[in-house]
């Protein structure tokens, strides 16, 4: 199984997000806090799943975005 390091990422935060209590938008930090937690490693099956993989799992399309087959990285070394 191929493993991607997403490096950047920018999801499409054009529409309201809309929950039980009614619609309103996300906040900086939401969006902030979402787009964080979507750096890093992925592990697909293939390149061409990883975009569907991460709509999937964060619920958002994605806009751009920028990553590299899985290798020594500042994203996911250790001090």
């Amino acid at each position: 199984m191929p493993h991607f390091i997403v490096q950047d990422i920018e999801f499409d935060f054009g529409d309201d997000y809309c929950d039980d209590d009614g619609r309103y938008k996300l906040t900086s930090d939401d969006e902030i806090a979402l787009r964080d937690n979507a750096l890093g490693i992925w592990h697909v099956d293939d390149e061409s799943e990883l975009v569907d993989k991460i709509t999937d799992v964060t619920g958002w399309c994605i806009k751009s975005i920028d990553y590299v087959p899985n290798q020594p990285h500042r994203l996911t070394s250790y001090l």
